[in-house]
């Protein structure tokens, strides 16, 4: 970072994705022995490692497999820098603020990104997941490690808050709108005709009934963006990327999918509610997967309305958030 140093600092946390098919197994190691994703209590987590060190193996050649068709790597660190980079650009006409990238399971980690903003004289720190729905598998595992490194660093005197979710932003919702209709509109499709299929990544159902939000917001962002558009009525929600033998959100995006083409559906239009950047869960399964699949259902028109990346509106929404925790009281650490 050249000129300016920084008085106030926004910590991006997103999950981050392999940068080779050789760093498939390391990310999945990291992703299975994250106990928040697990769901561990104190006298089973000795056997997290372990157990993650199992799964990472025997996961990682399906997982190289769907790697490889979409390039070889996960283009989520790119597409979160480039986030990153568009939101400083934008706050610096706010203020000295300025924005440090971390992922939870690659590089950059917390830490690397918490060291580098802690070389810096800083009065305040935004910790911001890029996860517009609260769960504890994301934004809760999210701050639970920048906590952990804090405690390892030290605690430094500097005001943090914590943006928990957005999923109701206003300028979050109209860029999801906006990727609807522009896709729509390429494609010369009706909105109010086509069959929406809003898609989110799933949690396992345990989560909810302990108390989870996540998926009564992810409900109230389809919600939203449904009436922003129109009050469409034509759309289903679904749930993808199950792992493992554990009951999970429903229904699943396969089902939904199945369930159209028995009814006749000809015309299918995939929408990621959950996910802002383009990765594994859009390009492959959706991209590939689904595509296949809604083809042997009988569907015969499938779209799929991009993540949003860059986009001009995610990035009001993130500027605005940023600046109401400016001047918001900070959290306490712990």
């Amino acid at each position: 970072m050249t000129g300016r140093v920084p008085t106030t600092a926004v910590l991006l946390i997103n999950m981050g994705g392999p940068d080779s098919l050789e760093a498939v197994e390391p990310f999945l190691y990291n992703l299975f022995s994250d106990p928040d994703i697990m769901g561990y209590n104190k006298v089973l987590n000795p056997l997290l490692k372990p157990l993650a060190r199992y799964i990472a193996r025997k996961r990682t050649p399906k997982a190289k497999k769907y790697y490889s068709l979409i390039g070889g790597k996960s283009p989520i660190v790119k597409h979160t820098m480039q986030q990153g980079k568009a939101l400083e650009e934008a706050l610096q006409t706010q203020g000295n603020i300025w924005v440090f990238v971390s992922m939870r399971y690659c590089h950059p980690t917390i830490e690397e990104a918490v060291t580098d903003m802690l070389e810096f004289p800083l009065t305040k720190l935004i910790v911001l997941p890029l996860y517009p729905q609260y769960s504890v598998t994301t934004t809760g595992s999210g701050f639970n490690e920048f906590k952990r490194v804090l405690k390892g660093i030290g605690t430094p005197t500097i005001e943090i808050s914590y943006i928990n979710d957005w999923h109701d932003n206003p300028s979050y919702i109209d860029a999801v709108c906006e990727t609807i209709q522009k896709t729509a509109d390429s494609h010369h499709l009706d909105i109010h005709k086509i069959q929406i299929v809003f898609s989110a990544h799933g949690i396992p159902r345990k989560f909810i009934r302990r108390g989870d939000p996540y998926a009564r917001q992810v409900e109230k962002s389809v919600q939203l963006i449904t009436g922003r558009l129109g009050n469409l009525k034509n759309y289903q929600l679904s749930y993808q990327s199950r792992v493992g033998p554990l009951k999970w959100l429903g229904p699943s995006t396969d089902e939904v999918l199945k369930n159209l083409g028995k009814d006749g559906v000809k015309d299918v239009m995939l929408v990621p509610v959950s996910f802002v950047s383009e990765h594994v869960e859009t390009l492959y399964e959706m991209d590939i997967l689904y595509k296949e699949k809604a083809r042997a259902y009988g569907i015969t028109n499938y779209y799929r309305a991009p993540a949003l990346n860059d986009s001009p509106l995610l990035i009001d929404a993130l500027k605005e958030l940023v600046l109401t925790a400016c001047i918001a009281p900070s959290n306490p650490f712990f």
